[in-house]
């Protein structure tokens, strides 16, 4: 088919195309990542300052003792030389026993001046592990722009930048605390790369890294610029060829501006990169850091251990939604609120059938379900590892079919129709959602199931009702069966025989003038144990009609007497 679309009118000759890198021989496609990497949430800071009403510091409390919580090992608390609130947060948790655990390392950001550096390292007083971070800009339009210096000038920057931390740190911290020094070239993805590297080997000059003494150099996506594919081939080269390699942490901070932060992020670790600094949900500047609960889930949903505790992570997004005062989107991957929800009836009915396939398999493996691997349709991950229930799984709509209806009944009331009560129940269910639209609710359901199917005392609409019965069975295998019923409103008592209590059932029947063939017949247990209740489904034609019916009951013969009488009440309605 050929291709219909016509030129815009865009001005796309304001804009160049990135520049690419020549790796002919690079490495990274074939790479996995099979580990996570060291994790620095930003949220603190990066997350924090592009929020329209920063954090409190009741709010900045709690969302570090939730990153605490969840596992985060490296938090950047803030950039305390930026005002007076963001200093006395990083005190308040230094100076608090307990606040900070042993093995959690606060960062630190700090631009290159020297009144701002001696500040941020003053903040870190007491602390026992703590990182400053370092940053300046090195791309050419902040350099011609901006700064209006040479390539010396800002590599000059950078060195006294590091000079003047190490020459504080050495004065304003004891020996109680554990020193970390990690550098930025800002807007490193617009910064040629052999200047990105001189400027990176010339802060190593100054901080001589080696056993004991590693350096982070955190290459910054500052706006995210290219394809994830170029990203990589940048952290490849850089990963190449930066010297003292083994004592170098390279990191990854990517933003999403293009839509692929997480992609660039994961791309990046194959390339090389050992750690990622984002934010919980992509919170940041413009359109966000990477999310660093993406990226975790990506990891465990190949069965890789992000070493970060995911699974309640409701109370995760309740936390950010308080401490950001902005809310998740219902699509954000893990943890919106229709990520597990499937409306599409064809999806629904995959679902169902991968539920009942997972069931099958670790019952003929002598397992349970969570002991296998996941392969439901549709749901990358067992909603159940984040705290989710399958209650949400399958929501019914206009678009849904039977097998979103079905597994509701099945997941909320463990009734499991066959395939063709499905079909006949569906109909009902979609004829309700033509006429009234919007959402059919779990609830609805139960209650249309209920209604068409199920007379009970507080509902006892139709010709019969059936309350005792009594069957015997003869030396030839014959059955007998006496029933207390109520027809057409009036007390009798129905007697018939024949080949099991069923069959005799509709003999009872006929002599009351009602004609039913049995079709279809199935059961099965609601539940485990000796008071369990058994479902019974019957399928009869009636009159003409081929009807489902359905039975409750303890006793697995009054259930199917209550299903023939469902189909049987139905057929007069």
């Amino acid at each position: 088919m050929a291709n219909r679309q016509q030129p815009s009118t865009m001005p796309i000759h304001k804009y160049g195309r990135y520049e690419q890198v020549d790796i002919p021989d690079r490495t990274w496609p074939n790479n996995r990542i099979t580990v996570a990497p060291r994790w620095l949430s930003t949220d603190l800071r990066d997350g924090n300052q592009a929020l329209i009403d920063p954090m409190s510091p009741e709010r900045k409390r709690r969302m570090f003792d939730q990153l605490v919580k969840m596992g985060y090992k490296e938090i950047e608390v803030g950039f305390p030389a930026s005002g007076q609130t963001d200093f006395d947060f990083v005190r308040s948790i230094v100076e608090e026993p307990g606040a900070i655990p042993d093995d959690v390392t606060i960062s630190v950001l700090t631009q290159a001046r020297e009144d701002l550096i001696e500040r941020t390292v003053e903040s870190l007083k007491g602390a026992k592990r703590a990182t400053v971070h370092l940053y300046n800009a090195t791309a050419p339009v902040f350099r011609r722009v901006v700064f209006r210096g040479s390539k010396d000038d800002i590599k000059q920057i950078a060195v006294d930048g590091t000079r003047l931390v190490m020459e504080y740190a050495e004065k304003l911290l004891g020996p109680e605390t554990e020193f970390g020094y990690q550098y930025s070239p800002e807007i490193f993805t617009d910064t040629e790369l052999d200047f990105a590297l001189e400027v990176c080997e010339a802060v190593m000059d100054v901080y001589q890294p080696g056993p004991g003494r590693e350096i982070i150099l955190n290459l910054p996506a500052t706006v995210e610029r290219s394809t994830p594919s170029t990203h990589a081939d940048r952290f490849e080269w850089m990963s190449r060829n930066i010297s003292r390699r083994e004592h170098v942490v390279i990191s990854v901070h990517p933003h999403n501006d293009r839509g692929t932060a997480v992609a660039a992020a994961e791309l990046a670790l194959m390339a090389g990169a050992d750690r990622v600094e984002g934010c919980l949900f992509g919170q940041g500047e413009r359109t966000g850091n990477v999310d660093l609960v993406t990226l975790g889930m990506n990891l465990f949903s190949q069965g890789v251990d992000p070493q970060i505790d995911f699974s309640d992570i409701d109370e995760i997004r309740r936390t950010w939604e308080y401490c950001n005062q902005m809310e998740v989107h219902p699509r954000h991957p893990y943890v919106g609120d229709l990520v597990y929800t499937s409306f599409s009836g064809s999806h629904q009915d995959a679902i169902k059938k991968g539920f009942d396939a997972m069931e099958a398999d670790a019952a003929a493996k002598g397992v349970t379900v969570d002991d296998i691997e996941w392969a439901v349709p549709y749901l990358p991950i067992d909603p159940k590892d984040v705290g989710r229930s399958y209650e949400a799984v399958i929501r019914v709509n206009s678009q849904s079919g039977k097998g979103g209806i079905a597994y509701v009944l099945k997941n909320d009331h463990k009734l499991d129709l066959p395939r063709r009560m499905q079909i006949e129940f569906s109909k009902l269910i979609q004829a309700k959602t033509d006429a009234e639209g919007g959402e059919v609710t779990g609830s609805d359901i139960w209650a249309t199931f209920q209604d068409e199917y199920l007379p009970n005392p507080e509902n006892p609409w139709g010709r019969i009702q059936v309350r005792n019965g009594q069957s015997t069975t003869d030396t030839d295998g014959v059955d007998t069966l006496r029933v207390e019923a109520t027809v057409d409103g009036e007390d009798t008592v129905l007697t018939g025989s024949g080949n099991g209590p069923i069959s005799a059932f509709f003999d009872a029947l006929a002599k009351v003038g009602i004609d039913a063939r049995l079709l279809d017949y199935q059961e099965h247990t609601m539940s485990e144990g000796a008071s369990a209740q058994a479902a019974s489904y019957i399928e009869c034609a009636i009159d003409g009609k081929v009807l489902w019916g359905i039975g409750i009951d303890a006793n697995t013969t009054r259930a199917s007497l209550k299903a023939v009488v469902s189909a049987v009440n139905r057929a007069a309605r």
